[in-house]
């Protein structure tokens, strides 16, 4: 492989990390105004792991799945700087048909919305056989037939990869979905809210389906979610994402157990808690910042009580808490300021 397909850099433990990404500035440049996306996330992730994305809708989390997979729609999406290393391709300097052979087979993104990323007018079976002839160079046959091996690996019979996406409930097409990105065993998979469309039930077995096959298949996973149950069930790592800045990582015993972030904080303040069922919740009040108009320092200052004029006078930076535990927090500075959780 040629040296400009490699990053231009080596990450620590390189062998160990699948996936590097580095000062990550994304805009969505429009003709008034710029949409600040991401600003400047870093994290990595190694073999076998798996880090949560969490934050509120507009947090920059689902921009950042598309950075990595180089798929940010231009125009109107912009990356200003920053390096994705995946498999040790950097996937910012790849030509298109590269990113083609990477896309599915080093790493593997599951959608959104399962009702409108399926082709409504091709069989399933043949959605899912698509990736495996192209990556695995397979005859159409054994394609459809690895293909039908895949469905009944996430609990759908096999004889159903004739049928179309319509003839599927939410719960089958979210499966057909795991199935497709799934086919040439990634290396790092990317789920983009993979259970926000069903019911509590569904969520559950489609969560145990891919804890299973994240083990079986030793994937690598990025899980991107805004539901703090899921990341509890499903990570080992977590980083809190704040108006395009994660504003709090570490491991999930760190983030959940030693909550640093005043935002972090407020997610978990405004989660039910069924041995005090008489209190209220909690909110968060107020509302994210305008994404083209974010402030100079703390995003979040103006929703958080901890809040000073050291807040808003600069540029905020991470800072270690630990040796696996990062937090961008004024109010860390105070000796005094420390949340304690015992949630985990």
């Amino acid at each position: 492989m040629s040296d400009e397909n490699k990053t231009s850099y080596k990450p620590e433990d390189s062998d160990d990390v699948l996936l590097d990404v580095r000062n990550l500035t994304v805009h969505y440049v429009l003709k008034k105004e710029s949409v600040e996306a991401v600003d400047d996330v870093s994290f990595c992730l190694k073999k076998g792991r798996a880090i949560g994305l969490v934050g509120e809708t507009g947090a920059g989390k689902t921009t950042t799945a598309l950075s990595i997979m180089n798929l940010v729609p231009n125009p109107p999406g912009v990356i200003k700087s920053g390096e994705i290393s995946v498999c040790g391709h950097n996937m910012l300097k790849l030509k298109p048909a590269q990113l083609v052979k990477i896309r599915g087979k080093d790493i593997s993104m599951i959608f959104q919305d399962p009702m409108t990323s399926l082709n409504p007018v091709v069989p399933v079976g043949d959605q899912i056989a698509e990736s495996v002839k192209l990556h695995e160079r397979l005859s159409k046959a054994q394609s459809f037939e690895r293909a039908v091996e895949m469905l009944e690996m996430v609990g759908i019979p096999g004889e159903r990869a004739v049928e179309y996406p319509h003839q599927f409930s939410g719960g089958m097409k979210q499966r057909v979905m795991i199935a497709i990105a799934l086919a040439c065993n990634p290396r790092v998979l990317i789920a983009d809210e993979p259970t926000t469309a069903l019911d509590v039930t569904i969520q559950a077995q489609v969560l145990d389906m891919m804890n299973e096959l994240k083990y079986k298949l030793n994937t690598s996973l990025i899980m991107i979610t805004h539901d703090l149950g899921v990341v509890a069930k499903m990570c080992d790592d977590v980083a809190v994402m704040y108006a395009g800045r994660i504003v709090e990582s570490g491991t999930l015993r760190d983030v959940f157990n030693h909550t640093t972030h005043p935002y972090t904080e407020g997610l978990f303040n405004s989660l039910p808690n069924l041995e005090e069922r008489g209190l209220r919740l909690k909110p968060i009040p107020g509302l994210m910042p305008d994404p083209t108009k974010l402030p100079l320092g703390c995003a979040f200052a103006p929703r958080c009580r901890y809040a000073s004029d050291a807040c808003s006078e600069k540029r905020l930076e991470p800072r270690k808490v630990s040796d696996t535990h990062t937090v961008i927090c004024a109010a860390y500075d105070d000796p005094g300021f420390h949340i304690e959780r015992k949630v985990v």
